[in-house]
């Protein structure tokens, strides 16, 4: 149908309640149909993991003129692969995950569930955009976001993206942003990780914590540097995970 909107699948990994999503939900249902399949509670630090020893479900929470969303008890890769599995009717113009309450800038692409929902639309051979802010705060403010999330959206439902190719999509916690910056992944890793809160006989308990170490700071082209100096930070990903540059040389060691 020539008129027929786009249809966009959307989740996340802070649950199908949290604040993110539903302002994600708002700042998209102008642009297109939206069909919603999202964690029933925070499944944050996810990555792409799967449910595979034991059984999930799914369930309508609200059906409205061009919105539908579902809980499900899986992960956010769960979601999407279920989605296409179950209730889209149709194969979606994009699938959108977030708007995540955190930064998912750097390394943390390998760490976030948002973006595990990401990137499995994209190996799914489906446009896909994570989008993330640097605030935990539930209660967070997600407004400055919308007039950026709306144009990133447009440009690639315009435009598509590569194929096995995704964004992840930072923003500073500002009320003011100064604009895009396209950017490459900060190099960086997660340093001092584990507390030691508890000990009880042989038994050690630790608590994930830890602080980021960036190790590319003089560099203006990467996302860190584009969320320190108040700039949405937009970096293509690709989930290829063949190391090309190798390849000439490795066929020499054998």
């Amino acid at each position: 149908m020539e008129n027929q909107r786009p249809l966009i699948l959307v989740s996340n990994d802070d649950g199908v309640i949290a604040k993110g999503i539903s302002e994600l939900v708002k700042f998209l249902r102008p642009l297109a149909e939206i069909v919603v399949m999202a964690p029933d509670t925070a499944r944050s630090g996810a990555a792409c993991a799967l449910t595979v020893k034991e059984p999930i479900h799914y369930q309508l929470v609200r059906k409205d003129v061009g919105l539908t969303v579902y809980r499900c008890s899986g992960t956010p890769v769960d979601c999407i692969k279920l989605a296409f599995h179950t209730v889209l009717e149709r194969k979606p113009d994009l699938v959108v995950a977030g708007i995540n309450h955190g930064d998912n800038s750097s390394v943390n692409v390998h760490y976030s569930g948002t973006m595990g929902a990401v990137i499995e639309g994209c190996l799914k051979g489906v446009p896909a955009i994570g989008f993330s802010l640097c605030s935990h705060e539930p209660n967070a403010d997600f407004e400055a976001t919308g007039p950026f999330i709306r144009q990133i959206v447009q440009r690639v439902l315009e435009k598509g993206l590569p194929p096995l190719t995704c964004l992840n999509v930072n923003f500073p916690d500002a009320k003011e942003l100064q604009g895009i910056r396209i950017c490459e992944q900060t190099r960086g890793e997660w340093v001092n990780e584990w507390e030691n809160f508890a000990h009880r006989g042989d038994a050690h308990y630790y608590w994930l914590t830890g602080a980021f170490e960036n190790k590319d700071e003089a560099n203006e082209q990467n996302d860190h540097w584009a969320l320190d100096h108040g700039y949405v930070a937009v970096t293509p990903v690709t989930v290829d995970a063949t190391a090309y540059g190798l390849l000439e040389e490795m066929k020499t060691w054998f």
